[in-house]
């Protein structure tokens, strides 16, 4: 049984075959290893990231039957729940249950994002796609401000927005990735508006009417994006310091796409570390 201080392992019990998620978590937003978050914050945080990894990792890319696992993945939860998990990234999830107190309905969402892209490979509307992020984005952030004990009704509502902004510049890193992949997350109705194809998306790079429709897009991003400043600012302490970081993480991305000109295909930039420093820096000091 893995001890709190060691990193989620998937495929250990309830989930055979599926790959260690430990490998993902370089360069993510969702970053708990520094210590200034503290022994019992870090426990809580390391184990929703894991849960979420996991999560994402039965929706996109397990063997087999991926809506049956996520089934047995909401069942481990409520073994989870109950202090009888199997499966060790559950065993951790587990344990910070009883350091932390953590609403089941956040994870649930987070489980139907996934069970909503086997069924679902594109949106039509922009609304559509937030409200998709309200289910893939939108819990992480709620369960962050329970672990800080700071989730009232007007940092949850800032929250929603930062996350759905961090889930659609996430988005549009990925847009060649996930059309090959079989998944279109630019609305159908914004495609049409700029004139982008399928043949667009499938381009060994990006020509002007998508370069046009990822600025907009990102445009939008950034504009929930501000609310991280209201929210970082609204707390104390190591929670602070901990959304500051997402919110940082998640301007320093914009500033990647923008200085790479929206060039996503087939992979698109991400930001450096410094300069995810140098934004969270920016997002403390009340400059973002």
């Amino acid at each position: 049984m893995p001890t709190a201080t060691e990193a989620p392992v998937a495929g250990v019990g309830a989930f055979p075959g599926v790959g260690d998620v430990r490998g993902r978590a370089k360069g993510e937003n969702f970053t708990v290893a520094s210590l200034v978050l503290g022994e019992r914050n870090r426990v809580c945080l390391s184990a929703i990231y894991g849960f979420a990894r996991l999560v994402d990792e039965l929706g996109d890319a397990a063997p087999g039957d991926r809506s049956a696992l996520l089934d047995r993945a909401e069942q481990e939860l409520d073994l989870a729940y109950a202090g009888r998990a199997t499966d060790a990234v559950f065993v951790r999830l587990q344990d910070a249950f009883a350091r932390c107190t953590l609403p089941r309905e956040e994870f649930v969402r987070l489980i139907d994002a996934n069970r909503r892209d086997q069924r679902q490979p594109e949106y039509e509307t922009h609304e559509d796609l937030v409200d998709y992020c309200r289910l893939s984005a939108n819990p992480v952030g709620a369960l962050v401000l329970h672990v800080f004990g700071a989730a009232d009704a007007e940092r949850l509502r800032l929250s929603d927005a930062v996350c759905t902004g961090l889930q659609l510049v996430e988005h549009w890193q990925d847009v060649g990735e996930d059309f090959r992949n079989g998944r279109i997350y630019l609305p159908r109705e914004d495609r049409e508006r700029f004139g982008v194809t399928d043949a667009h998306l499938g381009a060994a790079r990006v020509d002007e009417p998508l370069r046009r429709l990822l600025a907009f897009e990102t445009g939008r991003a950034a504009e929930l994006l501000r609310a991280g400043t209201r929210l970082v600012h609204s707390l104390r302490g190591r929670a602070r310091w901990a959304v500051a970081g997402y919110v940082g993480g998640g301007n320093a991305a914009i500033g990647a796409l923008v200085d790479a000109n929206y060039e996503v295909l087939p992979t698109g930039p991400k930001a450096t570390r410094r300069r995810r420093l140098l934004a969270t820096l920016a997002v403390l000091g009340g400059r973002a």
